[in-house]
C-alpha cells in the first residue's frame, strides 16, 4: 500500500490540508523580508567627501564649496569618492574647465556626506561602507547567504533525522534571536556575524515549509501546493516594500522584518508533523494520530486503519537504517539527480538574487521597484501552474531558466536615458521569469527525491543554490572591469544551467517516491 492510496480514504486535498498550507504559507512571508532586505539594508545613497574648514567660504554657497573642492564626473555630477587636494577657485568663473593635472586630485580625506533625504541610516552610512569599502557593503548579502548555505546543509540532514516540524519551530527560535541581535550591532564585524547566523537559522524554514505541505497533500493538488506556497513569497515581496518605505532607520528595519518570526512561531504550533516521515521512521503511533485527526476533520469518518496496519506503507526503509548526504550520491539515478538538480539550482539563485538586488536604472525609485518586482512574480507564478501540469516540470523548468538569462543580457543593449521604458519593460519580464523558474524548482526537487532522502535532497541543493545567492552580490562589482560583465555573466550561467535541467527525468502525475527502490527503477 502507497501513502498516496492512504491518503485518498483519509481526503487528499480536505480542510486539513488547506489549513496546514495556509498556515505553512504565512509563515513563509517571513522568507524575502530578509533574503531581499540587503537593496534597504545596504542601500547606499548619494555622497561626496566631506569638506574641511567649510567656515572659511562663508561667502559661497554649498553649490560653489562643492565646486572648488570635488572634481566633477563628465556628465557634470560630483564625483563620490575623489575631491581636490585644494580649493580650485578659479573653477568659480569657470566651472566648464577640468584639472589638468591629476595630482591635485586625492580620495576622500575626512569621511564623507551622504544624502539623507531618502534613507535616515544604512549600514553604508553607519560604518562608511562605500568607495574603497563598497566590496564590504555587497559582502553583507554574502555572508548572509553563506549562512544560508550551511543551514541547508544542517537543517536539511537535521529534519529528515529528528522530523520537519521540530526543525521548523528551531529554525524560527533562532532566526528571531539573531535577527534582533543583527539590530543591535554596535560595529560591521558583529552585524556581519549576526546576519550569517540569521541566514543559517531562515535556512530552516525556507527548507521544510514546502515538502511538509506536500507531504499532506494528494498526486492531483501537489502543483497546486507548491505554487501556492510560492505565491506568499511574492506577497513578502511586496510587503518588505512597504516596511521599508514606512521604516528608513536600518536598526528599527531588521527588528520590523524579523518580528513576525515571532508570530509564526506561536502559529505554527497547530501544524502537525508529515505523517510520512512519521511511517518512513517507524513511528506509527503518532502518524496514526495525526491521520485520525486528519480524516476527521476532512469528514472521512469510516476511516478506521490501525497503528499496526500502518506499517504496511511500503518504504524502503530498513528499520535502524539512517541516510546522509552522501546517499544522494550512491546509487546511479539519484547521482544523475543530485548533480543536474544541483547545477539547475545554482543558476536559478545565481539569476534571481542578481536581478532581485538591482532595483535601480529603471525609471522607478526603489521601493516602487520592489513592490512591482512582488506584482509581477504573481501572474508568473500562475503561468507556472498552468505550464508545469500542461508541458511538465522539465520543459517548464529549463526554459525559464534559460529565457531569464537572455532577458538578463538583453538588459545591456537598452542602457541609456531613451531606453528606459524599454528597460523596465525587460527587467520586470525577466524577474517574472527568474521567479518562474525558482517557483518550478521547488516544486521539481521536491518530487525528485524519496520521502527517506527528500529533507537531504532539498537540504544539499538549497546549499548549492545558496553558493549561487552568495556569489550573486559580489558580480555587482565586476562592472568596474566592464559595465556590461555583470548581465553577460548572469546571462551565461543561467543558460547553461537551464539546459541541464533537460537531463532530469519527468515528475508530472507520478507518485512521490517513498524509498530509493522507487527512484532507482523508474529509469
Amino acid at each position: 500500500m502507497k501513502f498516496e492510496d492512504l491518503l485518498l480514504e483519509i481526503g487528499g486535498f480536505g480542510r486539513f490540508q488547506i489549513l496546514i498550507l495556509f498556515v505553512l504559507c504565512l509563515a513563509r512571508i517571513n522568507l524575502p523580508m530578509h533574503f531581499l532586505l540587503h537593496s534597504f539594508l545596504a542601500a547606499t545613497p548619494s555622497h561626496h567627501c566631506a569638506i574641511p574648514h567649510q567656515e572659511a567660504f562663508v561667502n559661497l554657497t554649498m553649490e560653489e564649496i562643492l565646486l572648488i573642492s570635488i572634481p566633477r564626473e563628465p556628465d557634470g555630477t560630483f564625483r563620490s569618492c575623489e575631491m581636490f587636494s585644494q580649493p580650485q577657485f578659479h573653477l568659480l568663473l569657470n566651472s566648464s574647465l577640468q584639472p589638468e593635472n591629476d595630482s591635485i586630485i586625492q580620495n576622500c580625506q575626512h569621511g564623507w556626506v551622504y544624502d539623507h533625504s531618502q534613507f535616515t541610516s544604512t549600514i553604508s552610512t553607519q560604518w562608511d561602507l562605500v568607495c574603497e569599502q563598497r566590496g564590504l557593503n555587497q559582502a553583507t548579502a554574502t555572508f548572509f547567504f553563506i549562512g544560508v548555505t550551511i543551514g541547508a546543509v544542517v537543517f536539511g540532514y537535521l529534519s529528515d533525522r529528528f522530523g520537519r516540524k521540530s526543525m521548523l519551530m528551531l529554525s524560527l527560535v533562532f532566526s528571531v534571536i539573531f535577527g534582533m541581535l543583527s539590530a543591535a550591532s554596535v560595529s560591521y564585524s558583529m552585524l556581519a556575524i549576526t546576519r550569517t547566523l540569521t541566514g543559517m537559522a531562515l535556512s530552516g524554514l525556507s527548507l521544510i515549509v514546502l515538502p511538509l505541505g506536500m507531504e499532506w497533500v494528494d498526486i492531483e493538488h501537489r502543483t497546486f501546493s507548491g505554487v501556492l506556497t510560492s505565491i506568499f513569497w511574492s506577497i513578502g515581496n511586496m510587503l518588505l516594500a512597504l516596511t521599508a518605505y514606512l521604516v528608513r532607520e536600518w536598526h528599527w528595519l531588521l527588528v520590523a522584518v524579523t518580528g513576525p518570526c515571532l508570530l509564526s512561531i506561536i502559529y505554527l504550533w497547530w501544524v502537525p508533523e508529515s505523517a510520512r516521515w512519521l511511517i518512513a521512521n517507524g513511528k506509527v503511533k503518532q502518524a496514526h494520530k495525526h491521520l485520525l485527526r486528519c480524516a476527521r476533520m476532512n469528514g472521512m469518518k469510516d476511516f478506521a486503519l490501525s497503528p499496526e496496519a500502518l506499517r504496511t506503507i511500503t518504504t524502503d526503509k530498513k528499520p535502524g537504517e539512517s541516510y546522509s548526504y552522501i546517499s544522494l550520491f550512491r546509487t546511479p539515478v539519484l547521482r544523475k539527480i543530485s548533480l543536474c538538480s544541483g547545477a539547475v539550482w545554482f543558476g536559478v539563485a545565481f539569476s534571481y538574487y542578481g536581478m532581485s538586488m538591482k532595483l535601480t536604472g529603471f525609471g522607478l525609485n526603489m521601493y516602487l521597484s520592489q513592490f512591482v518586482f512582488g506584482i509581477i512574480e504573481i501572474p508568473a507564478k500562475v503561468i507556472v501552474y498552468v505550464l508545469v501540469n500542461r508541458i511538465g516540470r522539465r520543459q517548464s523548468q529549463a526554459w525559464s531558466l534559460i529565457l531569464t538569462g537572455l532577458l538578463s543580457v538583453l538588459q545591456t543593449m537598452s542602457n541609456g536615458k531613451s531606453f528606459t521604458s524599454l528597460r523596465s519593460v525587460v527587467a520586470i519580464t525577466g524577474k517574472g521569469l527568474s521567479e518562474a523558474a525558482f517557483t518550478t524548482v521547488f516544486l521539481y526537487t521536491s518530487e525528485l527525491y524519496p520521502t527517506v532522502l527528500r529533507q537531504n535532497g532539498m537540504g544539499y541543493t538549497s546549499f548549492v543554490a545558496r553558493l549561487g545567492g552568495a556569489l550573486a552580490p559580489l558580480v555587482f562589482l565586476l562592472d568596474e572591469v566592464w559595465r556590461s560583465l555583470p548581465e553577460v555573466t548572469y546571462c551565461g550561467v543561467a543558460v547553461c544551467c537551464g539546459s541541464v535541467a533537460f537531463l532530469l527525468p519527468e515528475t508530472l502525475n507520478v507518485r512521490l517516491p517513498e524509498g530509493i527502490e522507487d527512484v532507482e527503477k523508474t529509469q
